[in-house]
């Protein structure tokens, strides 16, 4: 018997014990409900961000889709190679805005492997544990975000008296930006204030201060 004998053999020819039409079906269907349950988890998990409908459907239909090509290829090894050069030649240049849709997208086709495995045992208790880590550390308290301060103001010497009510309010102050021109002093200061409204207000009596407002700073928080 040649090498070439061998291959064909044991690759072309060569076929693993595909599971029956009802234990397709139970895997299909498993993976169904758990994904309507990911859909739901992540539609409480998006009440307040941005929601995209498509993106939480399309959850549900990858986890079938994924179910579908395991069961598929566990029944060839001949499937199971043309499916893999099959999916390279895919390229996807959809861009996730959000860390978390990464999460749930990869839960996803967790699921749908796992329940193609016929290993639901694990794919259940994998998504109970995987939603009680998310609710866990959603709950758990962040640090405050930085204010953003900006003044304007006429007097060109008038930034200590600004500095010494920030510090007063402030438990931290750090200057961001200071823009001088002719006739106008701008800074803008990362502050961490309890009493915002009480800030401002005293810095505006200041001479000579033309605007001043805080703003909430949107990004990473600095501990």
């Amino acid at each position: 018997m040649g090498f070439s004998d061998v291959l064909k053999k044991s690759f072309v020819q060569a076929t693993t014990e595909s599971m029956s039409r009802g234990d397709a079906i139970a895997a299909l269907m498993a993976a169904c409900l758990i994904a309507v349950y990911i859909f739901f988890i992540y539609r409480v998990m998006t009440r307040k961000a941005f929601y995209n409908k498509s993106f939480n459907i399309s959850l549900v239909a990858l986890a079938l889709i994924t179910t579908a090509i395991i069961l598929s290829i566990q029944s060839s090894v001949v499937i199971s190679l043309g499916m893999v050069g099959a999916l390279s030649i895919v390229r996807f240049r959809t861009a996730v805005k959000e860390p978390m849709d990464l999460v749930f997208l990869f839960w996803s086709i967790s699921i749908g492997i796992i329940c193609g495995a016929g290993l639901f045992e694990i794919a259940i208790f994998a998504s109970l544990l995987i939603t009680a880590v998310i609710i866990a550390l959603d709950r758990f308290p962040s640090v405050k975000a930085p204010m953003i301060l900006v003044v304007d103001s006429a007097d060109l010497d008038g930034e200590e008296q600004i500095m010494e009510i920030v510090e007063k309010y402030s438990t931290h102050s750090k200057v961001k930006a200071r823009n001088m021109e002719a006739e106008n002093l701008n800074i803008v200061m990362e502050v961490r204030v309890k009493e915002g409204a009480e800030c401002i207000r005293e810095i505006s009596r200041i001479n000579g201060v033309k605007n001043v407002s805080m703003v909430s700073q949107e990004g990473e928080v600095t501990f």
